[in-house]
């Protein structure tokens, strides 16, 4: 009987007819016959120390398909053109409320700043949002480094920190300024000046279009994002100190793993739960007055790709995509819905799973302690530095990581491609499918151009129209290329 490894008996079984030893002859005959034999026992045993690929295992990826990235010789350009000026100072000011979660806010911030150039107003310190789902009491100056943000624009926008003494009781113009919208637009918003020396702007997210703007008004959205918008010195600090910890160890990836409870509820995806947590998630959506989608059905959405991987869902896709047992993954995610109950279904493909709260000490973590906002930063700030960036659904955070990884030469972004995951993960649970080497070979096949390398940002979708074309358009942060991304040498 073969060994477990496949190689032959290291004996050769019992010879029978004994009478046969008893000539010299014979006996001669024999020892050649065994002679040879020991040497074909080498050469098959030379054979069998071939680590052949088991049936059960991916494909081999090279070190270097699976770390690195390669830019093509695109890199950051956002110098103003010739034709930018210093504006003159203005004696109209527009204040802000900057509305939802970290990365909306951000963005939406440098949308203002952008806004605030076209209109030739004096921006006020923007209000952050305190109200939406995570309550967060944090200022501008406790998540952003607020001197550096003001000097660093000094040259594009003017920004004040409070409205003059003279007109903090004065009456105010309130505007909801139209989503996506275009210079022509803002032009027509200068007379709301005319009348009023302040103007607040209730919303700031996704006011201004993804295409068609000057390319010094998109390009001082990118210097607002990429190099004046910096967190404040805390999180810097605490940030640099956990990727540190991370390298420390290897190469890493950042997961940006949504599966907390806003995001299924939201998104009414329950693959994988029980019923008593699917109707958990139903209440939740339907006592949350701002979220419009009540009735979902759940397994149209995930064949749609609309839901977020699951835990066990991302743990088979990163070992079909070729990484190692040993990698390390940070977890970039707020609290995970069930728990360990979930997480241990990755953790099981990946058992070198972190996170900030095992990264960082329980000092180090209690100044952000009940500041969802700063700690979404933290996450942030790993998530670029990251060697490899994954995100299990395309959100804000998602979103601004992958444009600032592009921004910053193309560092590789895996993104998922869930609508064509999902059906091969049902073939899997089928049984139609093993996980094995031809799995691996159809998810790297599907993922070959899902890689972050340098394309032009996508246009609405087939067969939108009228305004609704803008909402599918892929965003301007997502991906700043062309207008912040050149050919080296070539701007």
């Amino acid at each position: 009987m073969a060994n477990p490894r496949g190689e032959p008996p290291l004996l050769h079984p019992r010879i029978r007819h004994r009478r046969l030893l008893r000539s010299p002859i014979s006996r001669c005959a024999c020892l050649l016959l065994a002679f040879a034999a020991l040497l074909l026992l080498s050469a098959l045993r030379q054979v069998a120390r071939v680590d052949f690929p088991r049936p059960d295992a991916p494909r081999q990826v090279s070190s270097e398909q699976l770390w690195t990235s390669n830019g093509y010789g695109y890199d950051a350009c956002i110098k103003p053109t010739s034709r930018y000026k210093v504006p003159d100072k203005a004696d109209r000011y527009m204040t802000v409320g900057s509305n939802g979660g970290l990365n909306q806010m951000r963005t939406g911030i440098c949308d203002m700043v952008a806004v605030a150039r076209l209109v030739n107003a004096t921006l006020v310190i923007p209000q952050l949002d305190k109200r939406s789902f995570w309550q967060d009491t944090s200022t501008f100056k406790d998540i952003f480094d607020q001197p550096r943000f003001i000097k660093a624009l000094e040259g594009d926008v003017h920004i004040v920190a409070d409205l003059p003494e003279s007109l903090q009781s004065a009456p105010r113009a309130r505007k909801h300024f139209t989503s996506w919208s275009s210079a022509s637009y803002y032009e027509e918003m200068k007379e709301l000046w005319k009348n009023q020396k302040v103007v607040h702007i209730p919303k700031s997210d996704s006011r201004l279009a993804n295409n068609g703007l000057p390319i010094d008004i998109q390009r001082l959205r990118c210097r607002c994002l990429y190099q004046a918008l910096r967190f404040s010195d805390p999180i810097e600090d605490l940030g640099k100190k956990l990727v540190d910890r991370l390298r420390s160890r290897g190469k890493f990836i950042a997961l940006h793993l949504r599966y907390e409870k806003d995001m299924l509820a939201f998104t009414g995806c329950t693959y994988g739960l029980s019923d008593s947590e699917a109707n958990e998630l139903r209440i939740m959506r339907e006592r949350t007055s701002h979220w419009k989608l009540k009735d979902i059905n759940s397994t149209e959405q995930r064949s749609e790709g609309n839901c977020p991987l699951t835990p066990n869902e991302v743990g088979i896709f990163l070992r079909a995509m070729g990484y190692p047992e040993s990698t390390w993954i940070y977890l970039a995610a707020g609290e995970i819905y069930g728990g360990d109950k979930y997480v241990s279904k990755l953790r099981s493909y990946f058992p070198n799973l972190v996170s900030k709260e095992t990264l960082a000490t329980k000092e180090e973590l209690e100044k952000f302690n009940n500041h969802a906002s700063q700690v979404a930063a933290l996450d942030y700030i790993i998530s670029v530095e990251s060697d490899v960036f994954v995100p299990s659904h395309s959100g804000n955070m998602a979103k601004a990581v992958e444009g600032h990884r592009r921004f910053l030469g193309h560092r590789k972004t895996i993104t998922p491609d869930r609508r064509g995951l999902v059906e091969l993960f049902d073939s899997l649970e089928k049984g139609e499918l093993m996980d094995d080497s031809k799995l691996s070979s159809l998810v790297t096949d599907m993922h070959r151009y899902r890689q972050g390398a340098p394309r032009k940002r996508y246009g609405s979708l087939p067969g939108s129209k009228g305004r609704s074309r803008l909402r599918t358009e892929e965003s301007f942060y997502e991906n700043p290329f062309p207008e912040c991304i050149c050919l080296t040498g070539k701007y």
